[in-house]
């Protein structure tokens, strides 16, 4: 993982810092016009002290979407929320973007399989996040429905920011279906199709 990535993401994105900093300092980073500097220190300091924060999906060389996380700790904004804490045994998803272009093309599940993967290898039970239960655009929460389509479950309700959650044992269970439906494609239509099939999922990097 190299700060370099942080340059691929969308511009609004890059200077987010909803969940990096607590709401007064993330408004005087805001005032002061420093957000570029706390996003990057942000990533540098949960690299060193823990590990990949993150996934990048790219088709061709172009960024399609992406994927942040951190263990609660890491996510001052998260305390603000009505429906925290997050549970001791979880990660938190803090964001999930797909570049409009790849909307509906299962971007966002890929990657979320993805985080799945790495977060499970290493020993994480479960990924918890909050979500936006309101059906309004908002940049920094991902939509409610949008998790539950994907397998996250509601763990705390609320009329506005419910808390969800996705045990990564039923994550990975469903990849490997995946996986197991298309190797049977494979075996009918040919290593041509499995090698386009794949090509996304491949592109999916840790950073």
């Amino acid at each position: 993982m190299t700060l370099d990535v942080l340059e691929d993401l969308p511009r609004r994105c890059r200077g987010c810092v909803f969940w990096e900093l607590d709401p007064v300092a993330a408004e005087q980073a805001c005032d002061g016009g420093d957000t570029g500097f706390e996003k990057e220190l942000w990533v540098s300091t949960a690299l060193l002290e823990w590990g990949a924060c993150g996934r990048v999906a790219y088709e061709g060389e172009a960024p399609a979407g992406f994927v942040l996380y951190a263990p609660p700790a890491y996510v001052p904004r998260a305390a603000a929320f009505p429906s925290a804490p997050v549970s001791a045994d979880a990660v938190l998803l803090t964001t999930a973007h797909v570049v409009p272009e790849y909307a509906g093309t299962g971007m966002g599940r890929e990657l979320l399989q993805s985080a799945a993967k790495d977060l499970a290898r290493r020993g994480i039970k479960a990924i918890e996040v909050f979500g936006d239960q309101r059906g309004e655009e908002h940049a920094c929460v991902a939509p409610a429905d949008f998790l539950r389509s994907v397998g996250f479950k509601t763990v705390r309700p609320d009329p506005h920011y419910p808390r969800l959650r996705l045990e990564l044992r039923t994550a990975l269970s469903w990849r490997a279906e995946v996986d197991r439906a298309l190797d049977q494609l494979l075996a009918t239509a040919g290593s041509v199709i499995g090698a386009q099939s794949r090509g996304s999922y491949e592109q999916v990097r840790r950073y």
